[in-house]
């Protein structure tokens, strides 16, 4: 694959284009830093609110015309917040980026935020709310981080519902005037894309658009261990974070290939033993999660309320297992798996925009998939298994929701 281009303008938005010559159509991950970790205190849901509200009017047009206006260029699109940002992503043909580039960087950068919008939004935001009641396996893995993650990155990311109800809408313009800021903002771009174009187009869309932020800081780190939340219902979820490496570090590529073991699809530890020997748990899962900051291993398992207690042994006892060390066969499983997802990646310009915009947050540069795959071409079974053996797996908070037993 070509190239990946960077340049960051004088207002200090920083844009990212890999070209990819065997497609026609092109993806775009604009970050903002308006996300959770920036609201103030006392503002708990401004970060959800302005994501619903942006996508309503914006660069002088109204909902109604920059939706169509959108439309007419075939562009799926759509707008997120998360801890960090503000996320708008597209996806369109490349022969319609022109057209579209300015409209979608218009949400972040010029968007009408009118009264007419705010009850609508606020309604969408409230209805998350309440669509959490019937998921008690994302309300346990967003009380896991909570009781885990050092502030502001354990704020609960639908904000607080009270506080959402209070909101004006000069919270969400100011918050959006103070976070939503081209230094600190990226635009990247993947598919059929020329760079110097879309730093032409970019440069005259943003150039009434100013003003940076500076970096968030890490806070206090919540009281860990052990926290149920009582529940009426015949199913218990279980969630667990242990600590690893942060993503920057040099064995997160060990932490990857250790939970491809314990975590590999069907064949993965967690599966075979809870699942498919044991008949535990409905669903089991790790992931390693990392970041710039911190890193950990997020585990989870549902499961029956008799069969809690069990599954959190099995569960924890496979977490320690590792230390055994694994096979050749689980390295090579592990190992295929990494690079499949890979090869994935390479063939989707929306996982490549969302990729080299994620680099350039946690490195502060992006990184071609030749760099990640001769970074998994290197490992070897002796390190993977060098490493479990003297890595400790151990669990450091616990969620479990359900009855109590």
């Amino acid at each position: 694959m070509p190239a990946i281009h960077t340049r960051t303008l004088g207002n200090g938005l920083t844009i990212l284009v890999e070209p990819m010559p065997a497609l026609r159509s092109a993806s775009v991950s604009i970050l903002s830093p308006a996300g959770i970790i920036r609201q103030p205190a006392g503002k708990q849901g401004a970060a959800n609110l302005l994501a619903e509200m942006v996508a309503r009017g914006a660069g002088g047009l109204s909902s109604r015309a920059h939706s169509d206006a959108l439309d007419r260029l075939g562009v799926q699109r759509g707008v997120s917040c998360a801890s960090r940002h503000l996320h708008v992503s597209a996806r369109l043909l490349g022969s319609n980026l022109q057209a579209a580039l300015p409209l979608l960087l218009s949400q972040v950068a010029s968007p009408l935020l009118e009264e007419a919008a705010l009850e609508p939004s606020r309604e969408l935001c409230l209805q998350e709310f309440e669509a959490l009641a019937d998921d008690p396996q994302q309300r346990a893995m967003i009380a896991l981080r909570q009781k885990h993650y050092a502030s502001p990155f354990n704020r609960h990311p639908l904000g607080d519902k009270e506080t959402l109800c209070s909101l004006t809408l000069g919270d969400v313009r100011a918050f959006w005037q103070s976070c939503a800021v081209p230094g600190g903002s990226i635009l990247a771009v993947a598919g059929d894309a020329d760079p110097d174009a879309v730093c032409q187009w970019a440069q005259a869309a943003t150039a009434k658009w100013s003003g940076a932020i500076a970096p968030q800081a890490l806070g206090l780190v919540p009281p860990r261990g052990l926290h149920h939340e009582e529940a009426d219902a015949t199913q218990c979820h279980i969630a667990l974070a242990c600590e690893a490496a942060i993503e920057t570090a040099p064995d997160a590529i060990l932490w990857k290939a250790a939970i491809g073991v314990l975590s590999g699809g069907m064949s993965g530890r967690l599966f075979t033993e809870l699942r498919e020997k044991r008949g535990l748990c409905y669903s089991v899962y790790a992931s390693y999660a990392g970041a710039a900051e911190f890193g950990s291993v997020l585990v989870y398992a549902g499961t029956t309320a008799p069969r809690a207690k069990e599954t959190h042994q099995v569960l924890v006892g496979e977490l320690a297992r590792l230390r055994d060390g694994i096979t050749p066969d689980e390295f090579a499983r592990a190992k295929v798996g990494m690079k499949a997802g890979l090869v994935m990646q390479g063939e989707s310009s929306g996982a490549r925009a969302a990729s080299i915009a994620n680099d350039q947050v946690v490195y502060g540069r992006p990184r071609t998939l030749e760099e990640k795959a001769a970074q998994v071409d290197a490992l070897t079974f002796e390190q993977v298994d060098s490493f479990v053996r003297r890595t400790e797996l151990k669990p450091a908070t616990t969620v479990v929701i359900g009855p109590k037993n």
